[in-house]
Protein backbone atom coordinates (compact mmCIF):
# COMPACT_ATOMS: atom_id res chain seq x y z
CA UNK A 1 0.00 0.00 0.00
CA UNK A 2 1.23 3.74 -1.00
CA UNK A 3 1.55 5.90 1.81
CA UNK A 4 2.02 9.39 0.24
CA UNK A 5 3.84 10.44 -2.62
CA UNK A 6 6.60 13.36 -3.13
CA UNK A 7 5.33 14.37 -6.50
CA UNK A 8 7.51 16.35 -9.06
CA UNK A 9 6.73 18.10 -12.57
CA UNK A 10 8.80 20.32 -14.35
CA UNK A 11 7.24 23.13 -16.37
CA UNK A 12 8.99 26.14 -18.09
CA UNK A 13 12.42 25.86 -15.84
CA UNK A 14 10.09 25.43 -12.52
CA UNK A 15 10.32 22.12 -10.82
CA UNK A 16 7.12 21.84 -8.72
CA UNK A 17 6.99 19.77 -6.02
CA UNK A 18 3.52 18.41 -4.09
CA UNK A 19 3.49 16.84 -0.94
CA UNK A 20 0.54 14.29 -1.30
CA UNK A 21 -0.57 12.08 1.73
CA UNK A 22 -4.99 11.74 1.58
CA UNK A 23 -6.58 11.82 4.66
CA UNK A 24 -3.68 12.87 6.34
CA UNK A 25 -2.73 16.42 5.63
CA UNK A 26 0.05 15.24 3.83
CA UNK A 27 1.88 13.70 6.85
CA UNK A 28 5.12 12.36 5.93
CA UNK A 29 5.85 8.49 5.38
CA UNK A 30 9.02 6.91 5.88
CA UNK A 31 8.84 6.21 1.80
CA UNK A 32 8.10 9.78 1.53
CA UNK A 33 11.65 11.00 3.08
CA UNK A 34 13.48 8.54 0.67
CA UNK A 35 11.26 10.42 -2.38
CA UNK A 36 11.58 13.83 -1.07
CA UNK A 37 15.59 13.18 -1.13
CA UNK A 38 15.61 11.63 -4.59
CA UNK A 39 13.50 14.42 -6.11
CA UNK A 40 15.94 17.05 -5.00
CA UNK A 41 19.34 15.46 -5.86
CA UNK A 42 17.21 15.28 -9.50
CA UNK A 43 16.79 19.07 -8.78
CA UNK A 44 20.22 19.76 -7.80
CA UNK A 45 20.95 18.16 -11.34
CA UNK A 46 18.99 19.08 -13.33
CA UNK A 47 20.44 22.27 -15.16
CA UNK A 48 16.60 23.11 -16.93
CA UNK A 49 15.19 23.77 -13.96
CA UNK A 50 15.37 27.51 -12.24
CA UNK A 51 13.24 27.55 -9.15
CA UNK A 52 11.32 25.30 -7.13
CA UNK A 53 7.95 25.49 -6.13
CA UNK A 54 7.16 23.43 -3.01
CA UNK A 55 3.42 22.80 -1.57
CA UNK A 56 1.19 20.27 -0.24
CA UNK A 57 -2.40 19.10 -1.31
CA UNK A 58 -5.45 19.57 -0.57
CA UNK A 59 -5.03 23.22 1.27
CA UNK A 60 -2.44 22.05 3.71
CA UNK A 61 1.43 21.53 3.71
CA UNK A 62 2.07 18.98 5.98
CA UNK A 63 0.80 17.84 9.16
CA UNK A 64 4.32 16.26 10.35
CA UNK A 65 5.02 12.63 10.07
CA UNK A 66 2.99 9.71 9.73
CA UNK A 67 2.31 8.87 13.47
CA UNK A 68 0.65 5.64 12.27
CA UNK A 69 4.48 3.77 11.55
CA UNK A 70 6.07 5.75 14.52
CA UNK A 71 5.15 2.05 16.78
CA UNK A 72 7.45 -0.10 14.11
CA UNK A 73 10.50 1.54 14.52
CA UNK A 74 10.28 4.45 17.25
CA UNK A 75 11.08 2.68 20.76
CA UNK A 76 14.56 1.24 19.55
CA UNK A 77 17.38 3.10 20.05
CA UNK A 78 18.97 2.23 16.60
CA UNK A 79 16.27 2.35 14.44
CA UNK A 80 14.70 5.31 15.85
CA UNK A 81 18.49 7.05 15.40
CA UNK A 82 18.78 6.08 11.41
CA UNK A 83 14.97 7.33 11.03
CA UNK A 84 16.01 10.64 12.11
CA UNK A 85 19.72 11.09 10.77
CA UNK A 86 19.67 9.08 7.47
CA UNK A 87 16.02 8.95 6.26
CA UNK A 88 14.63 12.56 7.71
CA UNK A 89 17.84 14.38 7.64
CA UNK A 90 18.48 12.64 4.24
CA UNK A 91 15.69 14.50 2.71
CA UNK A 92 16.34 17.53 4.49
CA UNK A 93 19.93 17.74 3.49
CA UNK A 94 19.22 17.61 -0.03
CA UNK A 95 17.37 20.45 0.26
CA UNK A 96 19.44 22.24 1.77
CA UNK A 97 22.28 21.43 -0.41
CA UNK A 98 20.22 22.32 -3.50
CA UNK A 99 21.38 25.39 -5.17
CA UNK A 100 17.89 25.73 -6.95
CA UNK A 101 15.96 29.07 -5.44
CA UNK A 102 12.94 27.33 -3.50
CA UNK A 103 9.59 28.81 -2.75
CA UNK A 104 7.32 27.43 -0.59
CA UNK A 105 3.82 27.78 -0.54
CA UNK A 106 2.02 27.21 1.94
CA UNK A 107 -1.43 27.04 3.67
CA UNK A 108 -3.60 25.04 6.53
CA UNK A 109 -1.25 22.70 8.68
CA UNK A 110 2.68 23.28 8.48
CA UNK A 111 3.43 21.36 11.55
CA UNK A 112 6.79 19.14 12.43
CA UNK A 113 8.04 17.72 9.22
CA UNK A 114 6.31 20.34 7.37
CA UNK A 115 7.95 23.14 9.33
CA UNK A 116 11.37 21.57 9.08
CA UNK A 117 10.85 21.65 5.40
CA UNK A 118 9.63 25.08 5.41
CA UNK A 119 12.85 25.74 7.25
CA UNK A 120 15.00 24.54 3.94
CA UNK A 121 13.18 26.87 1.11
CA UNK A 122 14.64 30.45 0.46
CA UNK A 123 11.82 32.25 0.31
CA UNK A 124 8.14 31.53 2.11
CA UNK A 125 4.71 32.72 1.20
CA UNK A 126 1.41 31.66 3.11
CA UNK A 127 -2.00 32.18 3.09
CA UNK A 128 -4.08 33.81 6.09
CA UNK A 129 -5.25 29.92 7.25
CA UNK A 130 -1.58 29.26 7.29
CA UNK A 131 -0.70 27.42 11.42
CA UNK A 132 2.75 26.64 12.12
CA UNK A 133 3.91 24.42 14.98
CA UNK A 134 5.79 21.40 16.39
CA UNK A 135 3.35 19.91 19.09
CA UNK A 136 5.53 16.91 19.60
CA UNK A 137 5.68 17.30 23.68
CA UNK A 138 2.14 15.77 23.42
CA UNK A 139 3.42 12.84 21.88
CA UNK A 140 6.29 12.41 24.67
CA UNK A 141 9.67 13.07 22.45
CA UNK A 142 12.05 15.76 21.63
CA UNK A 143 12.56 17.22 18.08
CA UNK A 144 15.93 15.82 16.89
CA UNK A 145 19.07 17.47 17.49
CA UNK A 146 20.10 18.61 13.53
CA UNK A 147 16.58 19.43 13.08
CA UNK A 148 15.70 21.70 16.12
CA UNK A 149 19.31 23.63 14.98
CA UNK A 150 17.69 23.78 11.70
CA UNK A 151 14.24 25.28 12.92
CA UNK A 152 15.91 27.43 15.86
CA UNK A 153 18.49 28.92 12.93
CA UNK A 154 15.70 29.75 10.75
CA UNK A 155 12.63 30.83 12.66
CA UNK A 156 14.29 32.45 16.12
CA UNK A 157 14.81 30.75 19.35
CA UNK A 158 12.11 32.78 21.08
CA UNK A 159 9.78 30.97 18.84
CA UNK A 160 10.93 28.04 18.51
CA UNK A 161 11.23 27.49 22.84
CA UNK A 162 7.40 28.61 22.32
CA UNK A 163 6.77 25.69 19.73
CA UNK A 164 8.56 23.22 21.28
CA UNK A 165 7.89 23.70 25.12
CA UNK A 166 4.47 25.20 25.35
CA UNK A 167 3.59 23.37 22.07
CA UNK A 168 2.34 26.52 20.64
CA UNK A 169 0.68 27.11 17.30
CA UNK A 170 1.53 30.28 15.66
CA UNK A 171 -0.59 32.04 12.87
CA UNK A 172 0.91 33.26 9.50
CA UNK A 173 0.73 36.89 10.80
CA UNK A 174 2.54 36.12 13.75
CA UNK A 175 5.49 33.83 11.57
CA UNK A 176 5.60 36.93 9.30
CA UNK A 177 6.11 39.31 11.92
CA UNK A 178 8.65 37.48 13.44
CA UNK A 179 10.53 37.35 9.63
CA UNK A 180 10.51 33.94 9.20
CA UNK A 181 8.17 34.64 6.23
CA UNK A 182 8.27 36.78 2.83
CA UNK A 183 4.78 37.31 2.64
CA UNK A 184 1.29 36.75 3.77
CA UNK A 185 -2.00 37.28 1.73
CA UNK A 186 -5.65 35.80 1.35
CA UNK A 187 -6.21 32.12 0.87
CA UNK A 188 -7.53 33.09 -3.03
CA UNK A 189 -4.10 34.79 -3.85
CA UNK A 190 -1.46 32.43 -2.55
CA UNK A 191 -1.24 30.47 -5.51
CA UNK A 192 -0.63 32.68 -8.11
CA UNK A 193 1.49 35.13 -5.71
CA UNK A 194 3.84 32.27 -5.28
CA UNK A 195 3.52 30.69 -9.02
CA UNK A 196 4.23 34.58 -9.81
CA UNK A 197 7.40 34.88 -7.46
CA UNK A 198 8.76 31.32 -8.87
CA UNK A 199 8.00 32.85 -12.51
CA UNK A 200 9.90 35.60 -11.47
CA UNK A 201 13.12 33.95 -9.85
CA UNK A 202 13.17 31.82 -13.39
CA UNK A 203 12.94 34.66 -15.62
CA UNK A 204 16.43 35.70 -13.83
CA UNK A 205 19.82 34.57 -14.54
CA UNK A 206 20.10 31.13 -13.08
CA UNK A 207 23.93 30.97 -12.39
CA UNK A 208 23.62 34.01 -10.31
CA UNK A 209 21.06 31.86 -8.23
CA UNK A 210 22.62 28.95 -8.03
CA UNK A 211 26.08 30.95 -6.82
CA UNK A 212 24.04 33.28 -4.50
CA UNK A 213 22.53 30.29 -2.60
CA UNK A 214 26.01 28.98 -2.37
CA UNK A 215 27.35 32.55 -0.86
CA UNK A 216 24.30 32.64 1.29
CA UNK A 217 24.95 28.90 3.16
CA UNK A 218 28.35 29.96 3.78
CA UNK A 219 27.15 32.44 6.36
CA UNK A 220 24.85 30.48 7.54
CA UNK A 221 26.38 27.48 10.20
CA UNK A 222 25.25 24.13 9.23
CA UNK A 223 23.32 21.95 11.97
CA UNK A 224 25.69 19.09 12.98
CA UNK A 225 25.90 16.08 15.46
CA UNK A 226 27.85 13.09 15.44
CA UNK A 227 28.68 11.53 12.54
CA UNK A 228 26.17 8.47 11.74
CA UNK A 229 29.41 5.79 12.29
CA UNK A 230 30.44 7.78 15.27
CA UNK A 231 27.30 7.81 16.89
CA UNK A 232 26.92 3.61 16.07
CA UNK A 233 30.22 3.44 17.63
CA UNK A 234 29.11 4.92 20.76
CA UNK A 235 26.14 3.06 20.88
CA UNK A 236 28.56 -0.05 20.24
CA UNK A 237 30.48 1.59 23.36
CA UNK A 238 27.68 2.39 25.94
CA UNK A 239 24.58 0.64 25.20
CA UNK A 240 22.78 4.22 24.10
CA UNK A 241 22.76 6.96 21.02
CA UNK A 242 22.52 9.98 23.39
CA UNK A 243 20.51 11.78 21.52
CA UNK A 244 17.75 8.83 20.98
CA UNK A 245 18.10 7.31 24.93
CA UNK A 246 14.42 8.09 25.33
CA UNK A 247 13.19 5.77 22.37
CA UNK A 248 11.96 2.80 24.62
CA UNK A 249 10.53 5.09 27.55
CA UNK A 250 6.96 5.15 28.65
CA UNK A 251 6.80 8.25 28.40
CA UNK A 252 7.30 8.02 24.62
CA UNK A 253 5.46 5.14 24.23
CA UNK A 254 2.25 6.97 25.89
CA UNK A 255 2.03 9.95 23.81
CA UNK A 256 2.21 7.50 20.46
CA UNK A 257 0.05 5.47 22.15
CA UNK A 258 -2.38 7.99 23.07
CA UNK A 259 -2.42 9.82 19.91
CA UNK A 260 -3.34 6.65 17.73
CA UNK A 261 -6.37 5.73 20.25
CA UNK A 262 -7.62 9.42 20.27
CA UNK A 263 -6.96 10.04 23.73
CA UNK A 264 -5.32 12.52 26.30
CA UNK A 265 -1.95 11.38 26.66
CA UNK A 266 -1.09 10.70 30.82
CA UNK A 267 2.34 11.64 31.35
CA UNK A 268 3.52 10.68 34.63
Amino acid sequence: MRTGVVELKVQSGIAHVRLIHSGKFNAMSRAMWHELRSVFEHIQAASAVRCVLMQGADGHFCAGGDISEYPSFRFDPISLHDFHELEVWGGLQAMLDCDVPIVAQIQGNCMGAGLEMVCCCDIRIASTSARFGAPIAHLGFPMAPREAQLVARELGLASSREMLLVAAILDAHRMRDSGFLNHVCEEDELAPQALSVAQRIANLAPQAARLNKKTLRSFCASPTVSGVESSRQNFATTGEFSAYHYASSAEHREGIDAFLSKRKPVFK
